[in-house]
């Protein structure tokens, strides 16, 4: 029996495989990677390194055993349908006779575009009669503080989210959310909506920037097509740039506070505040 993570040297698979090297042997972990050299810490660790890639089905033959527990840790590549990308690993868990199927999707009172890929993803889940659980993760801090150069440059916060507020959380507080449903029990086709304990709007952001770096840092409101039209002059594609302003007039609606107590009760601790992950950012 393994853990099987996917997508394991990304940001937040990462994450996962370092937090279950503390609970588990590494021999019991699996990472499934695309670039071997990307993993060959892990590998010298001891943790198994497995070569597939989403966009090639037959690369998940064979990869999965029965019993196993696998995180499907969601794609990034939104131009290349993300739904049929998942159900590769779905139905080669499904036909291992996988124990668990965990997913990193998004909270269920998101309506953005960025939550389409989610739900088809779900459905196809739901209906393959595998053992899941979905971890509906909420927005993370690093959303905002792995980008803080222009932010700094110009002194002033741009969103397109209003007076909204966001439950957000560190990519490690989700990470080790996922390590306790992958190494615990009684998790079988449960869904936990996920989010960061203390929910903050952008003027309480700019504010705190504005505290830690001594400088007059403001917030300064959007149009989503303003806030669009200012990502794809940064050099987004259109299309990319339109889907995460929309994720911003869903702030703005409210959808993405999260007020479950999900994440604390599962990572078994409070989540990590927005100040710290500035704090963080800002010594990088």
């Amino acid at each position: 029996m393994s853990i099987v993570v996917t997508g394991a040297t990304g940001h937040l698979g990462r994450h996962v495989v370092e937090q279950l090297l503390e609970k588990v042997p590494a021999d019991q972990i699996t990472a499934v990677v695309r670039n071997a050299e990307k993993a060959a810490d892990l590998a010298a660790r001891g943790v198994k390194i497995a070569l597939a890639d989403y966009n090639t089905p037959a690369s998940f033959d064979g990869l999965f055993a029965a019993g196993d527990k696998v995180l499907l840790v969601s794609g990034n590549e939104f131009d290349k349908g993300r739904v049929q990308q998942h159900q590769v690993v779905i139905a080669a868990a499904k036909a291992a006779g996988v124990a668990l199927l965990v997913y990193t999707s998004a909270p269920g009172s998101l309506t953005a575009g960025l939550a389409d890929d989610h739900r088809g993803t779900e459905e196809a889940l739901l209906t393959s009669g595998a053992p899941y659980a979905l971890l509906r993760n909420g927005w993370y801090h690093e959303n905002y503080t792995e980008n803080l150069a222009p932010v700094l440059e110009h002194n002033v916060v741009l969103a397109a989210a209003g007076e909204g507020r966001v439950s957000s959380a560190s990519r490690a507080d989700y990470a080790a959310a996922a390590v306790a449903v992958l190494t615990g029990e009684g998790h079988e086709n449960k869904t936990y909506e996920l989010g960061g304990d203390e929910a903050w709007s952008f003027a309480e952001y700019a504010a705190e920037l504005s505290r830690q770096t001594g400088k007059e840092i403001a917030y300064s409101p959007v149009s989503v097509e303003a806030l669009t039209g200012i990502l794809t002059g940064a050099g987004l594609p259109e299309p990319l740039a339109a889907t995460l302003a929309g994720v911003d007039a869903s702030i703005e609606k409210g959808e993405l506070v999260v007020s479950t107590g999900d994440l604390s009760r599962l990572a078994g601790r409070p989540t990590t505040p927005l100040s710290e992950a500035i704090a963080t950012a800002l010594k990088g």
